[in-house]
């Protein structure tokens, strides 16, 4: 929860009040760490002892974490687009 407050308010300073002069400054900052943010965690999952040994169970994990959301969210898209939006039959 407290990460969701952290990125609120961010969004709120970044779109209230940062100026507009230092807004592609930011973007290249904000690729910069993301690309550190990746590099980092690779390099704690690379300095695990048995890490090939663990990646078919990080890659089976990580689809499943991937596929779970992704499924639940396709689904219930669809049931409330069927539920709330017209199905355009008979509108010519």
């Amino acid at each position: 929860m407290d990460i969701l407050l952290i990125m609120c308010v961010g969004v709120l300073i970044g779109n209230r009040i940062f100026p507009e002069k230092y807004r592609k400054v930011n973007e290249k900052l904000q690729v910069v760490c993301t690309m550190l943010l990746i590099f980092c965690m690779g390099v704690t999952l690379g300095s695990r002892e048995n890490f090939l040994q663990e990646l078919g169970t990080l890659g089976w994990t990580s689809f499943l974490f991937f596929l779970f959301p992704a499924g639940i969210s396709l689904l219930l898209v669809y049931v409330l687009t069927r539920k709330f939006m017209p199905s355009g039959k008979g509108e010519e």
